[in-house]
């Protein structure tokens, strides 16, 4: 872990933009993502009871995690279950026995668990080129863009509101754009009446805990692809978001206490969670805070409302998941912009690996799906094999000195 900057104590006009940044990640997460829990669920055959338990352990070890990690790194350490995992849980659990499903979730937290302690994870990051990592993680967050104006071809006006607000408060005052957009989305949405709060009612969670079971086939047919899927979907992409910002927390200790995390909550229904990618995006950046010594607040923010969507359980993960898919993607595209844009700049500058970042960033683009491994880990090899080719050598172990810096940042860790 880094050590904890010496800087000056938050004051009540830090908190703003962290906690909206923190807000807005677990909006985008809940409201575009998580219905894939809920088919998964389904598919299984789970009670509600077991259902609402899935979402209390999942939600309380992303919360937990999120913000012990961000708190002794003082960097904005954003946490997730994994969503390639979530997807493939819709198809694995219709075959699968649940006990044995929850088995195979053990099984793949306890191998996070050492992969962590081993510290393999970090030395394979540190081999990636700074300019193919930003190629990748621009090409990740290229649909994200590209979805904030494609819904102007399904909701025009919701689309065109945010977007137009957008712009003008970058000009007028750019600190304030993604609140800004934030809030005006929101009040547009109640006062056309398109979010139902009606039959909102509170209620507590409560976990119920199944005794796991163990297979060979679960051993093969879940918990190996979980890891897989979880390791090269969730794991490389959300590291390098944070090294594209500039943060320099060491990937063991992330991994290892995700995977602890994941291992104490696997008996009640949580299948894996991890560092965030797409999401940790928006609080890393320089939207979530002009000082990247206050980022680490939106970690905290994140975690807090993660653990109040998993104490009520069910109901208010439903009321994410009820706003309109054009404001959530809309939002999540408009608050990555900056974060595309700096990713893009930082691939291109340097002339000796601008082809080789290219390429990284159009095939992670491509989003290419082989083998049941999805587009970050395919654009990444063929980054690394163009670079090889292209450059004549393999990728070297990056020196700490060449990790992109945080602008403004007082951070000597």
């Amino acid at each position: 872990m880094s050590s904890i900057p010496s800087s000056l104590p938050v004051r009540w006009s830090d908190l703003t933009h962290p906690i909206v940044a923190g807000l807005i990640s677990v909006i985008v997460n809940y409201g575009g993502t998580f219905i894939l829990v809920f088919q998964a669920a389904k598919v299984a055959g789970l009670s509600p009871e077991l259902t609402a338990s899935w979402v209390w352990s999942i939600s309380i070890g992303v919360g937990v995690t999120g913000i012990i990690l961000s708190w002794v790194s003082r960097e904005p350490i954003i946490t997730a279950w994994s969503t390639p995992a979530a997807a493939f849980l819709v198809t694995a659990l219709a075959s699968t026995p649940y006990a044995e499903a929850v088995g195979a979730y053990l099984i793949s937290a306890a191998a996070f668990v050492v992969l962590g302690l081993s510290g393999w994870f970090e030395r394979v990051i540190r081999l990636i080129p700074p300019g193919v990592a930003a190629g990748l993680l621009a090409g990740i967050l290229l649909q994200f863009g590209i979805g904030a104006f494609g819904g102007m071809s399904i909701d025009p006006l919701l689309a065109g509101l945010l977007i137009v607000a957008y712009v003008a408060l970058k000009r007028f005052t750019a600190r304030y754009a993604v609140v800004g957009i934030l809030v005006l989305g929101l009040a547009f949405l109640l006062i056309q009446d398109r979010v139902d709060l009606s039959g909102l009612s509170l209620k507590l969670a409560a976990p119920v805990f199944t005794t796991p079971e163990f297979s060979l086939n679960a051993l093969l047919s879940v918990a190996l692809p979980l890891f897989l899927i979880t390791l090269t979907g969730q794991y490389m992409p959300g590291m390098l978001v944070l090294r594209n910002d500039g943060f320099r927390t060491s990937a063991n200790p992330i991994v290892t206490i995700t995977g602890f995390g994941s291992l104490l909550m696997a008996p009640f229904g949580s299948h894996a969670f991890n560092i965030a990618a797409i999401t940790a995006a928006i609080c890393t950046g320089r939207e979530a805070h002009e000082n990247p010594d206050k980022r680490w607040i939106a970690g905290i923010a994140a975690g807090v409302f993660y653990i109040l969507v998993g104490v009520f359980g069910v109901t208010l993960a439903a009321v994410f998941m009820a706003f309109p898919a054009t404001f959530i993607t809309t939002l999540a595209g408009l608050a990555l912009l900056g974060t595309i844009g700096g990713s893009l700049a930082s691939a291109m500058a340097d002339a000796r690996t601008r082809e080789a970042s290219l390429i990284t960033f159009l095939a992670a683009a491509a989003n290419i799906t082989l083998l049941g491994i999805g587009g970050a880990f395919w654009g990444l090899v063929i980054g690394l094999v163009a670079y090889t080719v292209l450059n004549g050598q393999l990728p070297q172990r990056t020196p700490e000195s060449l990790i992109p810096p945080i602008a403004g940042s007082s951070k000597a860790n």
